[in-house]
């Protein structure tokens, strides 16, 4: 398990970009499940539908990313103070199955496929209450900074 503070260490990301709230669960090199609480007062409602607020589909697949990131870097044993970055560098079968909306527990899900030469790919899924909201294959790259 690990809460905001411990993500903030392996995530370069920070508000509102930090889209990861806990760890719930990691097995480096297997998998990871984590959460993200969405909440009316997320900066996006603002200009996203703001009559009917609906999480960009874009952030759920940053947030999905975000995940993997944190498990790559938890598998290598090394975060961004080493001098390494993961970027977000492709995604296949992308599919949106239901929106978020404030209120709504976003749980995140990812499992290592394969790794090469830096290049990551994950099995990711979204979830709300159970039922998948977002799924992908993505692609990671470990890179220097």
């Amino acid at each position: 398990m690990m809460d905001v503070k411990e993500i903030r260490k392996y995530l370069p990301h920070r508000y509102p970009f930090l889209l990861v709230d806990r760890v719930l669960a990691l097995e480096p090199g297997e998998s990871i499940t984590a959460i993200k609480n969405v909440t009316v007062n997320e900066p996006f409602f603002n200009g996203h539908f703001p009559d009917h607020p609906v999480m960009p589909g874009v952030l759920i697949v940053e947030a999905m990313a975000q995940a993997a990131g944190i498990l790559g870097f938890k598998t290598m044993n090394k975060g961004p103070e080493d001098g390494s970055i993961y970027y977000f560098v492709g995604a296949d079968n992308l599919r949106f199955k239901r929106p978020v909306v404030p209120g709504d527990q976003l749980q995140l899900e990812a499992k290592v496929v394969s790794e090469r030469r830096g290049i990551w790919k994950f099995d990711v899924r979204a979830s709300v209450d159970g039922e998948t909201v977002s799924s992908a294959t993505i692609l990671c790259a470990d890179r220097k900074v």
